[in-house]
Formats: structure tokens, sequence, C-alpha cells
């Protein structure tokens, strides 16, 4: 009997530890959790911030040109004809 009762001993033991073990990784998987959603807000957030950069950047590319720089002349022209071709679409519209 006591050879079955110190199995049982043993085996509660083993039970407990696995049980303390799968609480341990409960807590380190929810801990994970939580910086992954953070990281994944840090990389929207720097994303979000990255495409305000580049347009400020394409702001500053056409405003140099507008003042005379011979660098993206060709983009500047580009985007006032383009601007060009809104208004008339929309003076047009205006005049039906």
């Amino acid at each position: 009997m006591s050879n079955i009762e110190g199995i049982v001993d043993s085996l509660e033991n083993k039970i407990s530890k696995v049980l303390h073990k799968v609480d341990n990784l409960k807590l380190t998987n929810s801990k994970l959790n939580e910086d992954l959603a953070s990281a994944k807000q840090d990389i929207q957030t720097q994303e979000q911030l990255n495409a305000d950069w580049e347009e400020k950047y394409e702001a500053l590319k056409i405003a140099n040109s507008m003042l005379g720089s011979d660098e993206n002349k060709r983009e500047t022209k580009l985007k006032i004809n383009a601007l060009i071709r809104d208004i008339d679409h929309c003076i047009a519209q205006l005049s039906d």
C-alpha cells in the first residue's frame, strides 16, 4: 500500500508542478500579447508619421520648384496642369 501512496504523492507533486508551469505560461503569454499589441500600435503610429513626413516632403519639393529650383519642375508643371483641369471641370459643371 505504501508504494501506491508514494506513487500517488509523486503524481500529485508532478501535477501540481505542471499546473504551476501552466499558470506561469499563461501569465507569460498574456504579457507577450500585451507587448505585441503595444508594438503593433507603435508600428501604426510610425507608419502614420512616415506618411505625414512623405506628404510634407512632396509639398516641399513642389514649393522649391515653384521658387525657381530646377529640380522637380516637370512634376510641378504636371501638378499645376492637373489642378487647372480640375478647376476647368468644376467651372464646366457650374455652367451647366
